[in-house]
């Protein structure tokens, strides 16, 4: 056991470190870490993802509040609409894909896309001039977005924030904008779907609950490497940033369909 809590700290420095810049929680690839590497039981890696979420995320949101980047209406605007998607979405993990292989397909169908995006949205403005995006999505528009990506992730354990950044970055969004806001939106719905799936546990004999200690491990890890991420992200080159993101997105969407599928 001791080997795991320091390798989920580990796991959690570096991927926050790298994810906090771009407004990504770094959530989205600690679950394949944990599933893989670290052997956490589905459907108990949703919850443990979402106690990372809780626990990394102060970090960098108070590096990005110290800085005047989380002023705005969007985070709360964001946060009211996921917040009964990923309760939802907690409920349909634990009694409609309680089993890993339906789970690594869902996992599979989120991040191939994901990076895909991520990689075409990144080239293109280098490689075309179109017109300028609307700065922020319309009302109703922003609302079904959110609430839609408050369910997905509420099933898969990201708080939603991962799936809303390059969405609004794809339509024409600053990330200086986008990155304080997704990642206040994915600690406040990070916490209403961890503390969803510790009701829940208390009706399911499975494994529903979090693995609280390494859920405790990592989350320390991201503390730090949130904050880390935040401070650099001004010299950080964004391009590159997005490129490696959409990049590891895609290759580990592309070993868990290889999974789900042999």
């Amino acid at each position: 056991m001791e080997w795991t809590i320091w390798a989920g700290f580990a796991a959690g420095l570096l991927i926050s470190t790298v994810t906090a810049p771009v407004g990504v929680s770094g959530a989205v690839f600690l679950l394949p870490v944990q599933l893989s590497v670290l052997g956490v039981p589905s459907p108990a890696v949703t919850p443990t993802n979402l106690l990372f979420n809780v626990i990394a995320g102060p970090g960098a949101l108070w590096r990005y509040r110290r800085d005047g980047a989380l002023r705005g209406s969007l985070a709360r605007r964001l946060a009211a609409w996921t917040l009964p998607g990923v309760i939802a979405g907690a409920a349909v993990r634990v009694f409609a894909l309680p089993g890993p292989d339906v789970f690594r397909i869902l996992v599979a169908a989120l991040l191939l896309p994901l990076g895909t995006w991520l990689c075409l949205r990144t080239l293109r403005p280098a490689r075309h001039h179109p017109r300028p995006a609307p700065a922020e999505p319309s009302a109703p528009a922003l609302a079904v977005l959110a609430l839609s990506v408050g369910v997905v992730g509420g099933i898969y354990g990201i708080g939603g924030g991962s799936l809303l950044g390059p969405i609004l970055a794809a339509h024409g969004m600053p990330l200086a904008r986008i990155a304080p806001a997704t990642l206040a939106t994915t600690f406040t719905t990070s916490l209403a779907g961890a503390a969803a799936y510790a009701v829940l546990a208390t009706a399911n004999t499975g494994p529903v609950a979090p693995d609280w200690w390494l859920g405790l491990a990592c989350g320390l890890g991201g503390l730090v490497g949130g904050y880390l991420g935040a401070r650099f992200q001004p010299h950080l080159p964004e391009t590159a940033l997005r490129l490696l993101l959409g990049t590891l997105a895609t290759a580990l969407g592309a070993l868990y369909a290889a999974q789900a599928l042999t």
